[in-house]
């Protein structure tokens, strides 16, 4: 029995297979697999792009399947005929079976170029055609549509600068829904991950034995703003798109507190915050009428980011995979994102700490450095000026509903303990540090 993502695999089945190219050299299908995991979790299926080859070339040696009818399968995605053929069924929106390939109206999509993949993720691979087209395939595929496809399409509509644009997808049918297999959008030539940048930063501080953050050349704050002002802006995007709604504060809060108390079962070092974290939510459900909300990203980081040379890029709009698809497309307060990469700022320094010290050390919060004390500061001074950069555009600072942002700050920081603790254990003091930084708060703030 295997195991994936720490779970075990009972067994795995072919659900379906859609022949997409039946006639030369490569042949290819597109497969659905079944996956029946041990814990008697409901069945997830998966997909793959099956080429087929009597001589198969040696650099695909790599992605070998096995031997089908004669001839070698093999992952085509790496294939550069078969990536071929898939860019040109998407410019010309071919339709196979239930499969649909559907160019976006006006957009300019790469012709002669190889396909290249550029990496293999947890839940999609990536194919780019030069510097023109790029395409995500989703791994995992679930009925419903993608929320990275739909929001594409919805910022898309509104002419949004701060997404790469989409230029087409890939549609099928799981369930008797509609379901989404992959997406192309334009490719971000010169482009540079967020996350990298921050990290790159706190080296640069860190490696100055006397300077501090603001002189140090490597220093992130304008960047930090200039993202707070890109996210402020695709936030006004999708309030234009789409339909916005309200939302109890007290349902809010109760699910918060559902997700605290299994996060203790299954962590107990979280017991000792865990009252001054239900008082943060408390403290919400108190709050006086509706709030407004709104589809977000979701799932907002750092690494979910790139610097172009002329601005900054969202990317990656699908929410959390792990959550079902009716949790990722509900809309919620805009602070949700704001939340979310402010604990970004706290990874990227609490990351970078962990390798310079290999102590646990600054992990206590009575502890103090010189290293410590600069992370802190690289953290403080980067949030304040994503939330200067949000202010700016939004018309209101994120600052100054700290009620709520804090408890949005906590529930994602919850969530991450639970995570690092099941996958990179190394990584769990990283947000207990800051669920001690934001209970010590939200107690200095209450008076207690």
């Amino acid at each position: 029995m295997v195991r994936r993502q720490g779970r075990r695999i009972r067994s795995v089945a072919v659900a379906a297979v859609t022949p997409l190219r039946t006639d030369g050299e490569p042949l290819l299908d597109h497969v659905l697999l079944a996956v029946d995991f041990a814990d008697d979790s409901p069945v997830q299926h998966y997909q793959l792009l099956v080429g087929r080859s009597e001589h198969l070339r040696g650099d695909l040696e790599h992605v070998v399947i096995g031997v089908v009818g004669g001839l070698v399968a093999y992952d085509g995605l790496w294939d550069t005929a078969v990536t071929e053929w898939l860019l040109d069924a998407i410019r010309t929106g071919r339709e196979i079976g239930e499969i649909r390939f559907v160019p976006e109206p006006g957009a300019t999509i790469a012709q002669g170029s190889p396909g290249r993949v550029l990496g293999v993720e947890q839940t999609n691979t990536s194919v780019s055609w030069g510097e023109q087209s790029i395409l995500k395939l989703f791994r995992r595929v679930q009925p419903g549509i993608n929320p990275d496809l739909e929001l594409h399409r919805a910022l898309r509509a509104v002419g949004s600068a701060e997404v790469a644009a989409l230029q087409g997808a890939v549609e099928g049918v799981l369930d008797g829904e509609p379901a989404t297999l992959a997406m192309l959008q334009d490719f971000a030539a010169n482009s540079a991950d967020g996350w990298a940048m921050a990290l790159a930063s706190v080296r640069d501080l860190f490696a100055e034995g006397d300077l501090r953050a603001d002189e140090v050349g490597g220093d992130f704050a304008g960047e930090a703003s200039r993202l707070g002002e890109t996210i402020a802006v695709v936030h006004a995007d999708l309030r234009t798109a789409l339909a916005t709604r309200e939302v109890d504060p007290r349902v809010l809060a109760t699910a918060w507190h559902e997700r605290l108390a299994a996060a203790v079962a299954e962590v107990p070092g979280l017991a000792e915050h865990a009252e001054a974290i239900h008082a943060v939510y408390d403290a919400v459900a108190a709050m006086p009428g509706a709030l407004p909300t709104q589809r977000v990203h979701g799932d907002l980081h750092l690494g979910q980011t790139l610097r172009t040379p002329r601005g900054w890029l969202v990317i990656d709009f699908e929410g959390e995979p792990a959550a079902p698809l009716a949790e990722r497309v509900r809309p919620d307060p805009a602070l949700r994102d704001v939340a979310g990469m402010l604990r970004s700022f706290d990874y990227a320094a609490f990351h970078q700490l962990s390798q310079w010290d290999q102590s646990t050390g600054w992990t206590d919060p009575d502890h103090d450095s010189q290293l410590i004390w600069r992370a802190r500061e690289w953290a403080e001074r980067n949030r304040s000026a994503f939330c200067d950069g949000y202010a700016l555009r939004a018309g209101a600072d994120p600052r100054d509903q700290s009620v709520l942002l804090r408890a949005f700050e906590l529930d994602k920081a919850v969530y991450e303990v639970v995570y690092e603790t099941r996958f990179r254990p190394a990584w769990a003091p990283i947000p207990m540090v800051s669920i001690s930084r934001l209970v010590a708060e939200a107690q200095s703030d209450a008076g207690v």
